[in-house]
């Protein structure tokens, strides 16, 4: 088990596919890095249309009620941007057309890291299967990462509005838990408040319960391998070396959370 807080992306996109779901897998690691000065982008596939189940609540309501409540989640974490897709929620598909918009998005905001779920993810304890759109959404954000965002010569037309091909450095898929043990346990000590203050900022999913409880214990079990109290797991993957990126897009990379205010 890897356990590092040195280093910290220029940039970082979490792609997921409800409102929410940055906030239970990564947000104690994006505030972290936001602290530090990480460009953050946040990419939901859907807007949680159909997550609100009231006898009156319409589609366009549970949008514009759930959209406001992400946003509100990511000004806590420290987000600099929020996209909406807009793909039907509950019906997500891993489509060519998906695979587009998110290349369009990676190419756009030119991400060092791209954070998502894992496709191959079905069973999560006894009492939860993981949901379609989650593997939808993970499948998709792979696919688009790698190779599609890095060749210019596929989806060329984005070319044209400017958009050109980029590949990120590293992707970091949450809760993968590799069978040899090479994870990365990120400390979100400093931030796992922050965690919880971005999940409270979804109220329309928490009036009959309170996270707080198992959010906290869960961040506590993944702490169990570390020094930490609170963690928050990856598997990384390094598409590029430290000397190609530098090579080629000449930014500030690994930067230390200590050095963070230099």
């Amino acid at each position: 088990m890897n356990i590092d807080k040195s280093y910290v992306p220029s940039s970082a996109m979490a792609i997921v596919a409800h409102p929410d779901d940055i906030e239970f897998s990564c947000a104690g690691t994006l505030a972290l890095w936001a602290r530090a000065g990480t460009r953050i982008s946040y990419v939901l596939c859907t807007s949680g249309d159909v997550g609100i189940a009231l006898p009156d609540m319409s589609r366009d309501l549970a949008i514009e009620i759930r959209e406001s409540e992400q946003r509100a989640a990511a000004d806590i974490v420290g987000a600099t941007e929020v996209i909406f897709l807009r793909e039907p929620d509950g019906m997500l598909q891993p489509t060519l057309d998906l695979r587009r918009k998110l290349v369009r998005e990676i190419r756009r905001f030119r991400p060092e890291v791209v954070i998502c779920g894992d496709p191959t993810l079905v069973w999560v304890g006894e009492n939860y299967i993981n949901h379609p759109d989650h593997r939808a959404s993970a499948q998709a954000s792979l696919d688009a990462v790698f190779p599609a965002s890095g060749q210019p010569n596929l989806f060329e037309e984005l070319a044209q509005e400017g958009i050109i091909a980029f590949k990120p450095r590293k992707v970091f898929v949450s809760m993968r838990k590799d069978e040899n043990g090479d994870n990365l346990l990120i400390d979100i000590d400093d931030t796992i408040d922050d965690k919880i203050r971005a999940l409270h900022a979804h109220k329309s999913q928490f009036e009959r319960f309170d996270p707080e409880k198992s959010v906290r214990e869960r961040s506590q079990d993944l702490a169990k391998d570390g020094t930490m109290t609170y963690a928050e797991l990856f598997y990384v993957v390094t598409l590029e070396t430290d000397e190609e990126w530098e090579a080629y897009h000449g930014e500030v990379f690994g930067r230390s959370i200590l050095d963070s205010s230099s």
